[in-house]
This record gives C-alpha cells, structure tokens and sequence, in this order.
C-alpha cells in the first residue's frame, strides 16, 4: 500500500506541471517527464499483457517491421521462394548452400563438390527468421541456445536467394557468426540471456514488443487494475512512457537505439538490455558513424537517425522526429503518402500554396509526393539487394547510389550520440571501428593518438585509469604487440580486470609460449564470462601446454557439451588423446572436426600425422 500511495502522491504532485507542459512534443530544452516505470524495480510484463487492454492497437502493430521483426522459422513466416534457384554458391569458399523444408521444419544444406561428387555435406537446423519480409529473411540457428547466422538471406525486394550482409567477398564465417546481445535487442524484444556468454540465450521473443517503445509497464498494469485513471487528453500518464511526450531529442534517441546501426561501445559497467524510452542513449552507449568523402551520397540500412539529422528541415525545426511522419502502431506498407506528405506541406504551403522549384507537369508526374523527390529510395552500402528511403531529406539529388565497389576517402569517425566525445571515448569508437569493420592499421593509429590524448588530459581517477589500461590492451592486442602483453602480465595481477582485457593479455602470453602465465590471465577471463566459449577453449589451450592433459581435456568437453560445432575444441581433443596414446579416439576427433570444416588446416594435419604413425 505504501508503495502505490507513493506513486498516487507522486502523480498528483506533479499535476500542476503536466498541465503546464503536457503537449506532443516538447521543444529543445524544455524539462522531460518524470515517467514512473522506469525505475528499475518495474518490471516487463509482456505484450500480451497489453493486448488485453489495446487490442486495437496490438492488432495493427503486429503487422509493422517491427512486430514482424523475429520469428520461428516456419513456412508461414517465410517470405522466401523454394524452387530450383534456391541455391547460392560462393565462389570464395567453394560451397554451395540450398534451403530447404522438411515437413515444417526449416534447414540448410552446405555442400562441396568435386566434379560430380559430393565431397562435403552439413545441414544445419533453422530456428528462427529475422526480418519482417519488406526487405529481407535472414536465418538464425541456435545450438543449445547459442545463436549463430546462418550464411544465407533471402532478398524479398529482388525474389532472390544469396549470401548474407558480411558474408560476401571472402568473408564467410558459414556457422559461426555468432549474434551478441547487440544485435539481438535491436531486431528482437529482449531475450533472457546467460550472463558471462556473448550469445546464449534461455528463451527467445518473437518480435519487438510494446514496452521497447513504452518502458517496463508492470507499474502501469497495477495502477489500473486499481481503477487508478487518468484522462490522458489533460494530462500525461507518468506510469508508463508515452513517446510524444517526450523532447524531441529523447524521441530521436529512442529511435536511433536501433535505426542508428553504427559502431555502438557500451558505457563502462552498461549493458544493451539499459537503455528504457527517456533515458540519453549516451547513458548506456555511444554510437559513432565513419564519415567518407562520399558519406552524403553512400549510407548504411539503418542510418535513418543519422540521415534525417543531417537534413535542413530538421535543423531548422524544433518539432520534427521520427514520429512526425511514421505511426508505430501501423505499417508502412498500410500507411497512406499523405501521411508523409502532410508535414512538408505544413512548412511548405502557406496559404495552401505548395511552394516547389518543380514545375506544375513534374509535380502532377510524381503524383506531388514530395517524399518520393526528397527523399527517394537508394541502394545502402551494407546490404545488397535492397532500395531503402533515404532520410536525408534534399531538395536536389544530384549523384545517385551507384557501384558499391567505389568508395571515398576516410575523413575520421564521427561521436553520433553526443557533441563531442572524450579522448578516451574516441579511442574506444576506433578500436571498435577496426574490430568490426576497417580492419586498416591506420585505424590502429588514430586509436592510439586519442589514447595518448587522454593520457595527457587525464592523470588520476582510478576507474579512468583502469578503463584507459583495458583500451591500452584493446589497442596492443590488434596490433598483434604479443610481447607487450606478456610484459605487462608479469607487472601486475588479475584483479579487478574484466573478461576481455584477461583474455586478451593471456593470449599474448600464449603467443610468447608463456602457458603458466596465460593460465593465469585466461582463467580469470573464464571466471569473469564462464559460457565464452572462445575464452574457455584458449583456457583448454594453455592447459594443454603445461603438460595439465585432463583438466585440458574436461574444459574441451565442457565446450562441446555447450555447443557440440566447434572445429577447434575437437582438435584439441584429438591432439590430447593422441599423447596420452588413444590413436583411435584422436582420429575420431579429428575427422569430426573436418566434417565441420573440410579447410581446417590444423586438423587436417593433425590427421595426417596420425595416420602416418599408423601407417
């Protein structure tokens, strides 16, 4: 009883200033809301829990991207095609892969050939589709909850089957690709995921639900079970978060949350499951973009935050958001143009005079749709296959999207979530910009002078201390500096490292032939993330070294008991059982690995070896 007193005390308290500043959109600078639910003792309840009260709103918001946006795998969430072209090869690799369904269930075939003969042959499961169809099917399969991209998509817009975003040219990492908690909370509600793991999860939603946008609605639920109203046309309802009732610059963060597809570096001790609707995006993350010489005419899929910001008629407005032209609750595919005509025409038709440099006859040509001029659909530079809507709103486009293989020159990385990042904030966004995309050692340079930057500006503080020790070891290990890694394991302990930066200085210890030290280091990162696989294999490694064969062994098996596809722990396996004598069980390891992977060398040669001693 106390606590809902409270917030009934709290409600009435605040009246008076609702009253004063209740409106749609609050300007630039006006005072936010105080919402109630996001306190982080309210809870999530489910969007079948607001179904039972906005059934109206449910019923439309299910057929929008969003609703749509994470799925069982199943031939009514299919938008793909299953006929003779289903099949895509990659020259790059030499395989081919073909999706099929076995009664209900979705699978796909990754195979070899040499001549007519199959030499290769794997399929895998299909657990879920992601993407509502406007676009594209992409494929998720999950082994004991660990979820991994399966190497192909289907391109709705072309009716075509090919090889996934980030797979082409070389780069297909077939069924490995693991998806962390970031790329999950953006295309998918929030799963429960095991903490200390990059990507297991214990279930899995179907879909972006409403409290994504709304906040955790426990609170809200209980205030009107207790008959506790509020007549929303006066005044706000503070129990749960009604976007129009924020500013505009909280209305832009909670969109670009995931319509600004950047490089995204968690702040220190923040987790992707923070950010709740009101809240400052650069709470939790900060989002940076590359910037090119052709950046105003080449983009990526869900740059639309980005995109729209650079335009003058969001600069010069303090009242246009994402929500002036789209309706959550109702999918674009439904959405009629007036609906994104109307507010041009709100600035640009005074006196109901449209005011356009396009003569009468182009106009009527293009039906006076002003955002198929304006803003008219393009190729993105990450995903292949599809026209988006660009957000960047011109009145001319002069330089259409044309051969993804053009690109201008790097100008820098731009700090999207904020004016101006600190040294050490920039230092992170290019070592994260080399991890997942420019793997260019000038990256590696530029980290490094904002590294030393902050070095200068900042010479106390022992969290910024330790935070600047994990970016230091970040940037030596992708330079490959093993040496300084391992000298720096020998100056001070384990304590008070995070999974990453132990990690990383036992690799470099492991590469310097260091086992006891890389034990040590690779032990803590195991304690720190118990369900990294990666991090619990390297452990296995070091073990191996120091001569430890069976607890070697126990963490080779605790790996494949998680997740039985790992090439490189049914080596390792083998190579323990093949010094301990137990030729047979080595060569069954071995040539498990390879039916994973017929091109890993180390097993290949491992099994060579073997049966050369058997002759």
């Amino acid at each position: 009883m106390r606590s809902s007193s409270w917030c009934i005390l709290t409600f009435v308290g605040l009246a008076g200033t609702i009253l004063l500043m209740g409106r749609c959109t609050l300007g630039t600078g006006e005072q936010e809301l105080a919402f109630l639910n996001l306190d982080p003792s309210v809870d999530y309840v489910g969007m079948e829990t607001c179904r039972s009260c906005h059934a109206n709103v449910y019923d439309t918001y299910i057929h929008t991207g969003m609703g749509q946006s994470w799925g069982r795998a199943t031939p009514a969430r299919s938008d793909a095609l299953f006929d003779q072209h289903a099949l895509v090869y990659d020259s790059a690799s030499n395989f081919y892969y073909a999706p099929f369904f076995a009664d209900t269930v979705l699978y796909v075939r990754e195979f070899r050939l040499q001549g007519t003969d199959t030499i290769h042959n794997r399929v895998e499961r299909v657990d879920y589709i992601v993407g509502s169809g406007h676009h594209t099917n992409s494929h998720i399969t999950s082994r004991n909850g660990y979820i991994y991209q399966v190497p192909i998509t289907f391109y709705t817009q072309e009716k075509r089957w090919d090889l996934a975003p980030g797979f082409e040219h070389g780069t297909n990492s077939r069924f490995s690709r693991i998806l962390n908690t970031e790329c999950v909370t953006c295309h998918n509600h929030y799963p429960k995921h095991v903490a200390g793991s990059e990507n297991k999860f214990l279930s899995m939603p179907e879909g972006i639900e409403c409290e994504r946008c709304h906040g955790p609605g426990a609170l809200h639920v209980k205030t009107k079970l207790a008959g506790e109203l509020v007549d929303t046309s006066r005044v706000a309802d503070l129990t749960i978060v009604n976007p129009r009732r924020l500013s505009r610059d909280r209305v832009t963060d909670l969109c670009q949350r995931c319509h600004l597809q950047g490089i995204a570096v968690l702040q220190p001790g923040k987790t992707f499951f923070d950010f709740k609707p009101s809240m400052k995006l650069s709470e939790v993350m900060n989002v940076f973009l590359p910037r090119y010489t052709d950046s105003d005419e080449r983009f990526i899929m869900a740059s639309q935050a980005d995109r729209l910001r650079l335009s003058q008629c969001y600069q010069k407005s303090e009242s246009i958001t994402c929500i002036t032209c789209h309706h959550p609750h109702i999918s674009v595919k439904e959405t009629g143009r007036s609906q994104y005509n109307q507010p041009c025409k709100s600035c640009h038709s005074p006196k109901g005079i449209v005011q356009c440099s396009a003569s009468e006859t182009d106009r009527k040509a293009q039906g006076d749709d002003c955002a198929a001029c304006h803003m008219p659909p393009s190729g993105s530079i990450d995903i292949p296959h599809v026209r988006i809507t660009d957000h960047y709103i011109r009145k001319n486009y002069t330089k259409k999207y044309t051969d993804p293989k053009e690109k201008g020159h790097f100008l820098g990385l731009k700090i999207l979530t904020k004016t101006t990042g600190t040294p050490l904030e920039m230092a992170e966004g290019y070592l994260a910009l080399y991890d997942k995309f420019v793997a260019d050692p000038a990256i590696l340079d530029s980290a490094d002078a904002w590294l030393h930057q902050d070095a200068i500006q900042v010479k106390d503080a022992s969290q910024h201390l330790e935070r600047r020790m994990s970016v230091g070891v970040h940037l030596q290990f992708a330079r490959q500096q093993y040496s300084a890694l391992s000298g720096l394991a020998d100056s001070r302990d384990t304590i008070g490292l995070d999974g990453w930066t132990a990690y990383r200085i036992g690799e470099g210890c492991l590469h310097m032939r260091r086992p006891q030290r890389a034990a040590t280091f690779l032990r803590r990162a195991v304690s720190r993330e118990p369900y990294n696989l990666e991090f619990r294999e390297k452990y296995g490694l070091a073990l191996g070294m120091l001569g430890q064969v069976q607890p070697a062994k126990e963490a080779f098996l605790w790996v494949l008991k998680e997740d039985p596809s790992r090439p490189l722990a049914l080596t390792n396996l083998g190579y323990l059982h093949a010094i301990s004598g137990d030729l047979t069980a080595a060569e069954a390891y071995y040539r498990q690995a390879l039916k994973l992977d017929p091109d890993f060398d180390q097993a290949k040669e491992n099994l060579k070896a073997l049966l050369a001693v058997k002759k």
